[in-house]
């Protein structure tokens, strides 16, 4: 159930035919997948979020930022297909009807209401094939339609991507649930395309808002495909307190234990957005050890996931461990080459400032499986953090090409 896997929450889909119209097409094509969602909560929920940093933003992500400053969200209405950025005046008010339309189905105020929109850039909404989708979306909310809801925001990802899981807070059993679509133009400059978690834990107002960065860069800031950052990226977080525990105060032993169990939900997806980028064959985990902060560990993992020389290393089985401290060494965080030991599944390839006898066919074997771990201990102090990235292939050039057509 995922996304509705909490108690309070329920979905429903429909299939509006966005991209197609997006396209030009003047019918629904035959077979066309859903391509709008509606997450609803039967209480209002304390939300908090974040979103691109790039200054192109889309519509929706204005319209978003703006509806959370009254924090009463009671609903979430996200198609797939169109990005409605760049649409100008038009692109606002089909992102305002949109919350309207949800609204007044759901008998709601429209800041109740958040949007989301992922898909191509500088194309107006079919807002003829999204009004009876939004009615139809609503008319069909239930408990079970959460991985219905994860497929429906897809673009270019290969799998649906949800997580889940269940803790005790104070005697109650509190549950969160989440789905994220993502699977190019990703790099962390902010959290990801598409990102949404629910929970029914009660918890005191602005606590969401509190988190929700700190969330963002132990996850989805650690992930990174093709450095691009979208026009859409966001990640929004929603508690409805319909689990019935004690509110949550900022602070306490429960609030640490909520947000660790919202990390591992929001990583657990952040992981499948690298395992699922454009024409990926292999998952990268980069790891680094005992850097100068947590922050630095953050940033020297990035640097290697995101390089495309190491990505293109990784994709051609070459043993290339050369790569990987060059990418430490530019990424910014504090390095002392000597301290530095550095692994490739598991072997040895580099410590004491260089490089080791090692067998490459080892090295080229780990580069060639499916999943490769990569581990930097820089020696300085406890700094640790993880990030997550693909091979860099053909296909992904292909799918980019014919975007659009």
């Amino acid at each position: 159930m995922a996304v509705t896997f909490p108690q309070g929450f329920t979905a429903g889909t429909a299939a509006c035919g966005i991209k197609a119209f997006t396209a030009g097409a003047s019918a629904i094509p035959t077979g066309q997948r859903d391509d709008l969602c509606v997450i609803y909560s039967s209480l209002p929920c304390d939300a908090g979020g974040v979103f691109t940093t790039n200054k192109v933003k889309s519509a929706s992500v204005v319209i978003d930022q703006l509806h959370l400053q009254h924090n009463r969200v009671r609903a979430l209405t996200v198609i797939s297909g169109n990005a409605n950025a760049c649409t100008g005046a038009q692109g606002f008010k089909d992102a305002l009807l949109m919350a309207k339309l949800s609204a007044d189905r759901l008998d709601l105020d429209p800041d109740q209401v958040l949007v989301g929109t992922t898909g191509v850039i500088g194309r107006y909404l079919p807002m003829n094939a999204i009004k009876p989708g939004i009615a139809e979306a609503c008319s069909k909310l239930t408990a079970e339609g959460g991985a219905a809801a994860a497929r429906a925001i897809m673009t270019t990802d290969l799998v649906p991507k949800m997580a889940e899981l269940e803790l005790d807070l104070g005697g109650t059993t509190v549950r969160i649930g989440g789905m994220c679509k993502g699977s190019g133009m990703i790099h962390p400059n902010m959290a990801t395309m598409l990102a949404y978690v629910t929970t029914d834990a009660a918890v005191e107002a602005g606590l969401m808002a509190t988190l929700a960065k700190s969330i963002a860069d132990r996850s989805f800031n650690q992930v990174t495909v093709d450095g691009d950052s979208s026009t859409n990226d966001t990640f929004l977080m929603l508690a409805n307190g319909a689990a019935g525990n004690e509110p949550i105060r900022a602070g306490s032993l429960e609030a640490e234990r909520l947000e660790m169990a919202l990390v591992e939900v929001a990583q657990q997806m952040a992981r499948a957005i690298a395992r699922d980028g454009e024409g990926a064959t292999k998952l990268i985990t980069v790891k680094v050890l005992d850097a100068a902060s947590d922050a630095e560990a953050r940033t020297a993992a990035r640097a290697v996931a995101a390089s495309s020389l190491v990505k293109t290393a990784v994709h051609g089985g070459d043993p290339n461990w050369g790569r990987i401290v060059c990418a430490l060494g530019y990424s910014g965080a504090e390095l002392a080459l000597d301290k530095l030991h550095l692994t490739v599944g598991g072997e040895v390839v580099f410590a004491r400032g260089a490089g080791v006898d090692v067998d490459l066919t080892k090295v080229r074997h780990a580069f060639e499986q499916p999943e490769i771990e990569i581990v930097a201990t820089l020696g300085l102090a406890d700094g640790r953090a993880e990030a997550w990235g693909c091979d860099l292939s053909e296909e992904y050039v292909r799918i980019n090409a014919d975007y659009t057509t």
